[in-house]
């Protein structure tokens, strides 16, 4: 029977369970981009509890996007020494850490949140480079992995949707077309980086002539063909969807399982569980290995120390939402001064 516990392998990474960790907002950093005590001192929690993985929250590629206000940035000149710091103190516990990066909006002089119709060419050369370089500041810093948000509303994940993309050039019409932006980036960040490409996915997306399930497993299945490493199957709005009041079904275990079932590179369920025998049932009713987790990381960053004392563990997560609607790192419920990853460990 399969643990969410078990030690286990992520492609070429070794991982000391099937917990990952999906960051979302950065409160706590300085407004120069710095990072603070407390970001380390969460992290390093993270990091100790028994976390298979950890995906960082959000960096954002640009400084007038909507979520840059509530992410962290790789543009300020000590990103890479500070950053090296953080995966540094992640690697001691032997730990991966990947970190996230996307946008939402991409603004060009007075043309602010432009359509992506109206993307010039040009435009796409700006936007590939500036993330092939935050990949390269990424590998300088250490990192396993960066993953790349085809998913949710993010930009790239409006750009290869046929409701937001119709395009006549060679980056519009068909699902490859609609691709290439993200494969050309692969290809470079491959060809300059030892990181491992992770790319976070919505299964569908419920709007009129967007995304399927049938069309995500043809995406899944180019990406694997053009070298990414491994998939998050996530959907837009997940955060409002994954409620206590909300008894349906998790859609994505089963959009998971017929992906994980067309290829051949690991697959993460985004989120939906908030119990330990919740999660090791998904495990073992079905072909899912890895279950991501958000809010409970933000409601307690040590939460999995208790879980493998007690062998039946919950989440202290209300799923009240706070932190995702007041785009904080930290919890409204839950509300330590500070996290001590010292104290918490000698307390058990």
């Amino acid at each position: 029977m399969k643990d969410l516990f078990d030690y286990c392998e992520f492609g070429d990474l070794k991982l000391n369970s099937r917990i990952v960790r999906t960051g979302l907002w950065e409160s706590e950093r300085e407004k120069s981009g710095n990072l603070t005590p407390e970001i380390y001192n969460r992290y390093e929690n993270i990091a100790a509890s028994g976390v298979g993985l950890i995906i960082t929250e959000l960096y954002s590629l640009y400084p007038r996007d909507v979520f840059s206000k509530y992410s962290n940035t790789v543009n300020y000149t000590q990103f890479v020494r500070e950053a090296r710091d953080l995966t540094d103190l992640v690697h001691v516990y032997d730990v991966p850490i990947f970190a996230q990066l996307g946008f939402v909006q991409f603004n060009k002089k007075t043309e602010q949140n432009m359509k992506i119709d109206d993307i010039s060419i040009e435009d796409i050369r700006k936007i590939q480079t500036d993330m092939i370089i935050a990949a390269q500041k990424f590998d300088y810093a250490r990192f396993d992995g960066i993953q790349i948000g085809l998913g949710n509303y993010y930009f790239l994940s409006r750009f290869i949707n046929p409701n937001f993309n119709s395009r006549s050039d060679r980056y519009g019409g068909s699902t490859l077309s609609r691709l290439k932006i993200v494969l050309e980036i692969i290809k470079v960040i491959k060809e300059t980086t030892e990181l491992h490409i992770n790319c976070r996915l919505n299964a569908f997306d419920g709007t009129t002539n967007g995304m399927t399930l049938d069309e995500t497993i043809e995406v899944a299945k180019i990406l694997e063909k053009y070298g990414v490493n491994s998939l998050q199957i996530t959907r837009p709005r997940s955060p409002q969807f994954f409620t206590r009041e909300n008894k349906e079904k998790n859609p994505l275990v089963e959009a998971s399982e017929k992906i994980i079932k067309n290829v051949d590179i690991p697959v993460i369920l985004g989120g939906g569980a908030t119990t330990q025998k919740q999660i090791n049932d998904i495990l073992n009713s079905t072909d899912i290995n890895y279950i991501s987790m958000q809010r409970p990381f933000v409601a307690d960053p040590s939460f999995l120390v208790e879980w493998q004392i007690e062998g039946n563990g919950e989440s202290k997560c209300k799923t009240c939402n706070n932190c995702y609607w007041k785009k904080t790192s930290t919890c409204f419920i839950n509300r330590p001064a500070k996290w001590d990853v010292q104290s918490d460990i000698s307390s058990h």
